[in-house]
């Protein structure tokens, strides 16, 4: 057992691992993360998956079959995914049972493609719950503008979700509030609210990236004085937004319905730039009830050499503030930022998600009967 990772769980920091495989699975990795390195949950992502099924051969038995019979291209792409995670659903089920469903959770995405229809990634979120019928399994929805009802309607039919790409304050607030919504729709709709989790995942290092390539641009020493220090401090001001909206009237009332909080989970946590501490986003990021999803190669340089000082963030709000402010008086739109992180999160998702299409097409062709 790591004792970086150790403490970091002993400060209450949930790490879960940001990946998933087929190889990964039947290898017995992923039980071997969760037995000595404290991993107790597990993210995806359709570049995840673009990624797995273009390596290896673990896939291979699976679109033969799918190939054998005939199915879609789409239908291939949903039992290939679904497969993977039910199966990490499985491996982390005693997690979700110590921790009396706090943890041992996996995530699988709505197709990224209807991202911007409220309707549609409504429809999906119900049909990938079905489809993996797992209790410990998370639907993760983009926090686009159009996806924040889809939150509300998922949670309000009792599924467990996890809230991505969320870039902004003022979307973390309104996330926040699309939580609440769905989860008294849910009270009204019968639904027990303690078997309904979520999480809303805040992303770190693409803020940096976005926010240090203005200040090069700008390129006084006042403007690179401030790069690599956005990303840690808007995540801060997360928190502090996590902390005043679950102290509401309205938060407290579905407390004693039995709700459980939406927890701040910490994404995108691997480090951009290779001048920066690998575990930047980690230990600067240490706060009570929080989720680090991390690569793995993020969690294995937390486990050999990060240094967890204990609570790293309620301490420094008002730092935080300061350079935010200071990166606005340099000149860099916050608002300009945000909005062209979570435009650039959907296409790459996009990408990605078409990518994966792209090779399960060749696969299928590949593996099919010969004509």
């Amino acid at each position: 057992m790591s004792e970086n990772l150790k403490k970091l769980s002993d400060e209450g920091v949930s790490i879960w691992l940001d990946d998933i495989s087929r190889e990964r699975l039947k290898t017995g990795n992923l039980e071997q993360l969760v037995r000595d390195k404290h991993v107790v949950g597990v993210t995806s992502n359709p570049t995840i998956f673009a990624k797995a099924l273009s390596k290896g051969s673990a896939y291979d038995e699976q679109v033969t079959d799918l190939a054998v019979r005939g199915v879609s291209v789409e239908e291939a792409s949903r039992a290939i995914t679904t497969f993977d995670i039910r199966w990490g659903c499985d491996v982390l089920r005693p997690v979700f049972d110590r921790t009396e469903g706090l943890d041992g959770r996996v995530s699988i995405e709505v197709d990224p493609r209807v991202a911007r229809d409220a309707a549609k990634t409504a429809a999906e979120a119900k049909a990938l719950w079905w489809m993996v019928d797992r209790p410990n399994l998370f639907i993760k929805i983009p926090a686009t503008e159009e996806g924040l009802p889809a939150i509300t309607r998922t949670l309000a039919e009792g599924i467990s979700v996890n809230v991505t790409l969320i870039f902004s304050l003022e979307r973390y607030g309104a996330v926040i509030d699309a939580f609440f919504a769905g989860l008294e729709k849910a009270r009204e709709n019968g639904h027990d609210l303690s078997k309904i989790a979520s999480v809303a995942s805040f992303f770190v290092s693409r803020v940096d990236t976005e926010i240090d390539k203005r200040l090069e641009k700008i390129g006084s020493d006042e403007a690179k004085a401030l790069r690599s220090k956005a990303g840690v401090a808007n995540a801060r001001l997360a928190y502090a937004l996590y902390e005043e909206k679950f102290a509401s009237d309205r938060w407290a009332a579905l407390k004693a319905a039995g709700a459980r909080p939406q927890r701040p989970l910490w994404a995108s946590t691997g480090v951009k730039d290779p001048e920066l501490p690998a575990t930047l986003y980690v230990d600067e990021l240490v706060a009570p009830g929080t989720v680090n999803t991390m690569p793995e190669a993020t969690l294995e340089a937390e486990a050999e050499h990060g240094e967890v000082r204990g609570d790293t963030v309620r301490g420094n709000y008002d730092d935080a503030r300061a350079h935010m402010e200071a990166l606005k008086a340099a000149g860099v739109d916050y608002d300009d930022v945000v909005k062209v992180l979570e435009d650039e999160g959907v296409d790459k998702f996009e990408v990605s998600w078409n990518e994966l299409l792209g090779t399960i097409e060749r696969e299928l062709q590949d593996k099919g009967p010969a004509s």
